[in-house]
């Protein structure tokens, strides 16, 4: 069984629910080193005092801030930890929203919550309460020298807790430099636009799509390993016949045939 990141407490009111969180998502990328291109050896990082040019060992490495051209205030992780006060070990639920109200976009990471030593009855009464109500609860929670925004959502019979972003985190649509479009699409335009995403239309099942672009690396990585030339595939380009509707009609005619 996955061992806890984090242990602590979730109040709301005055009612605590001892939680432990446990990671919800596991890293599948395909992770390199970086080696030297002639010999294949691999690449050594060294930690280099840039005052006396010498190597630092780890344990003498601290955390410093920047507050002007070349000057840090240096922090020891003792003295981190403390900045978080009784929010170390909490997490205090603010208020409770609507799911339907948080815009996806506010979304970051996910992880799985599990009842702490004797919560399974508290843990129990906020799960059902939320999922009754369809809401979640919002608050904060500090972990690795971070403070974040979080939702606590039912999920199934498990607890979520989603890390959400801040709104000054997120880019405004009208800071972008995107063109606007040349026209309005055409009423016709729209319709068979409408007829397309209905054709295309499924019940989302995340266990359906696979990365197959991992695949396809390990494929190649596996292949050089046997000392196989690989064979790669050229890449077809999109061609943009410019007539929006005779690609919609396009799509439409493909798709009723397949």
């Amino acid at each position: 069984m996955a061992r806890s990141i984090w242990n602590g407490t979730i109040t709301f009111g005055l009612t605590a629910v001892p939680i432990k969180v446990h990671s919800a998502t596991e890293d599948k990328s395909v992770h390199f080193h970086q080696v030297h291109a002639k010999d294949g050896a691999r690449i050594k990082q060294k930690r280099i005092c840039s005052k006396e040019g010498k190597q630092v060992p780890y344990q003498q490495v601290a955390k410093g801030y920047e507050i002007r051209k070349g000057k840090y205030v240096v922090l020891s992780q003792e003295e981190i930890d403390a900045a978080a006060g009784e929010r170390s070990h909490l997490i205090e639920l603010e208020e409770f929203v609507c799911e339907a109200d948080i815009d996806s976009v506010y979304y970051d990471r996910a992880y799985y919550l599990g009842a702490g030593a004797d919560g399974e009855e508290a843990y129990r009464l906020l799960h059902d309460a939320l999922a009754r109500a369809g809401r979640a609860g919002i608050g904060r929670w500090v972990f690795h020298n971070r403070e974040y925004l979080v939702a606590v959502r039912p999920l199934e019979k498990v607890l979520v807790l989603q890390t959400m972003r801040f709104a000054e985190e997120l880019v405004d649509p009208g800071d972008l430099d995107v063109p606007a479009p040349s026209r309005k699409p055409s009423k016709r335009e729209i319709e068979m636009a409408g007829k397309l995403v209905d054709t295309l239309h499924e019940r989302f099942d995340p266990g359906a799509f696979e990365d197959s672009y991992r695949e396809r690396v390990l494929a190649l990585i596996e292949a050089k390993g046997r000392g196989e030339a690989p064979d790669l595939p050229e890449v077809e380009e999109t061609e943009d016949s410019g007539d929006l509707l005779a690609a919609l009609e396009a799509s439409l005619s493909s798709d009723s045939r397949s």
